[in-house]
């Protein structure tokens, strides 16, 4: 009998995300495979769904819509920031991505939405948020 992944399963794979317009966002194709365990955080659910049951050998690609992957931009994850709270090294400039310490340690991604002469609008959703994402994924061993 073949096996297939389970949800405790450990497993080994290639994967690649992209938007859905092709624009790549993540992936192993160029580099070392991706080994992990079912359920234990370091993949979304929604992906870890797609290869559940799935066998050595096989392919899947879906296409995720926003509220299965990485949800939807909010207003209130978006906060006005002092520019004295930002590295004076770093050239500001809307768009630009900057990681963030959370109280608690965490290192959070922001995006720099608006720029004043005092203040910094910085969106703190996920960079992925509202996007549909492609995702395609090779298992490579199950354990």
């Amino acid at each position: 009998m073949t096996k297939s992944v389970e949800k405790d399963s450990s497993v080994t794979l290639h994967f690649n995300l992209t938007l859905a317009d092709g624009s790549p966002v993540d992936g192993t194709a160029d580099g070392e495979p991706m080994t992990f365990t079912m359920g234990d955080g370091s993949m979304i659910e929604a992906l870890e769904n797609v290869i559940l049951g799935l066998s050595i050998g096989e392919k899947q690609q879906v296409s995720l819509d926003p509220r299965d992957t990485f949800g939807f931009s909010e207003d209130e994850n978006k906060h006005w920031m002092d520019k004295t709270k930002f590295n004076l090294d770093v050239e500001l400039q809307e768009g630009l991505m900057i990681e963030f310490s959370t109280p608690e340690g965490e290192q959070i991604p922001g995006i720099l939405l608006e720029i004043t002469e005092d203040k910094v609008l910085v969106d703190f959703n996920h960079p992925l948020a509202g996007h549909e994402v492609i995702f395609s994924v090779e298992i490579l061993t199950i354990t």
